[in-house]
């Protein structure tokens, strides 16, 4: 781990960061949008908010830190000699994006050595960043900061869940069977919920299939707000699957099996 004044200049950077994206996001949001489909299979839709903000990262970090990597949604991989890695969702939750709904985030998360170092999830519309690195998590709305602490533990049947939708489960019984096994399943809450549950407003939130860079920030945010987070199949979390958080190990360990049809 780095040294403690590494790590913060390393989270203070992070942050200019999401006030950048923020910057070159919000002039194209609820505005005229000019929308491309990446998956006309399933509609997969890319706007040039998403693009402007990752470029807006991107040329930050390659003046500020020229030998570290890069990996981003929209353009890519670029290789560093470094030990660090920025991982960058410019706009998680592009749909939501398309059609105005404030639950959209920009995620930027930093590995070191292949491992999640420190997580920012930034909603600039809202006003709202959720941030996690070893030192813990907190969440910042303005002049407002204040530490993030996961729910008490409580069982399956009281948990509070959320996922943006049911229909990228397979089979469906997955995600029905936890939803009869808790209290509340939400959706359409995209990275959202993730931050949530380090909030300890929710209990669990999950996704099918997801990319690294829709995960990677937001494990440091749930893990130092005294959170779990894993794969409901035993994946590699760090680089995306089936990713599960909860706000506990036993919770986790219960919505696992929920998950694995048990």
């Amino acid at each position: 781990m780095p040294k403690t004044k590494e790590l913060n200049s390393l989270l203070a950077f992070a942050l200019s960061l999401a006030d950048l994206s923020g910057q070159a996001i919000l002039p194209h949001f609820r505005a005229q949008l000019t929308v491309e489909d990446k998956r006309p299979s399933d509609w997969d839709p890319v706007t040039e908010g998403d693009k402007a903000a990752e470029r807006a990262i991107r040329a930050a970090i390659e003046k500020a830190y020229p030998t570290h990597s890069i990996i981003g949604e929209e353009y890519g991989e670029k290789k560093g000699s470094s030990a660090y890695t920025w991982i960058l969702d410019p706009i998680d939750g592009t749909r939501a994006f398309v059609i105005g709904i404030p639950t959209w985030t920009t995620l930027i998360a930093l590995y070191r050595d292949g491992k999640p170092l420190l997580g920012l999830m930034n909603q600039p519309y809202v006003g709202e960043v959720f941030y996690g690195s070893p030192n813990g998590s907190f969440m910042q709305r303005g002049a407002d900061r204040r530490q993030l602490k996961c729910a008490a533990p409580k069982p399956l049947a009281n948990a509070l869940v959320g996922t943006t939708t049911p229909h990228l489960y397979e089979p469906p019984a997955r995600i029905e069977n936890l939803r009869k096994k808790t209290r509340l399943l939400r959706y359409g809450g995209d990275a959202y919920f993730f931050s949530l549950v380090a909030a300890g407003h929710m209990d669990i939130a999950l996704e099918a299939a997801v990319q690294i860079y829709d995960i990677a920030a937001l494990i440091p945010i749930v893990q130092g707000a005294g959170g779990v987070v894993g794969c409901w199949d035993d994946g590699d979390v760090t680089q995306g699957g089936n990713v599960m958080v909860a706000s506990c190990q036993s919770l986790f360990d219960e919505a696992k099996r929920a998950m694995q049809l048990a």
